[in-house]
């Protein structure tokens, strides 16, 4: 799920609570703001497919991490990322040390993937 996605339904749930509990029993406010944000969503969604030149404003753009077993601080900073963060993906992929890591990329849904030495390559 994506970060746009998720503040998304954080939003909407809200909404949706504050036009149930409020003392306006009327949703035409709640509905208005929910078709909004809705339309929003559908608009950036095509905007980002029919625009290439968008899509790094829209969805972000990956950002390698590691770069043959070297992880790179820098990125590390900019994405707010501390390397224990990054060891504990490498553990969910069932990778032991960064220095087996040929490439470390962080995706632009959150996730790390990670390309090993020798991957891909004929025996």
């Amino acid at each position: 799920m994506e970060p746009f996605d998720l503040i998304l339904l954080v939003v909407i749930g809200d909404l949706i609570q504050q036009g149930v509990t409020q003392s306006d029993y009327s949703l035409t406010g709640s509905t208005i703001v929910i078709v909004t944000f809705a339309g929003l969503t559908v608009a950036t969604a095509y905007l980002s497919f029919r625009f290439r030149s968008l899509r790094p404003l829209l969805e972000g753009e990956p950002v390698v991490l590691v770069a043959k077993g070297r992880v790179l601080e820098s990125n590390l900073r900019k994405q707010r990322m501390t390397l224990q963060e990054l060891l504990a993906e490498a553990r969910l992929q069932s990778i032991a040390d960064l220095d087996d890591v040929d490439y470390a990329v962080l995706e632009t849904n959150g996730r790390v993937s990670f390309l090993e030495q020798g991957a891909g390559q004929a025996p």
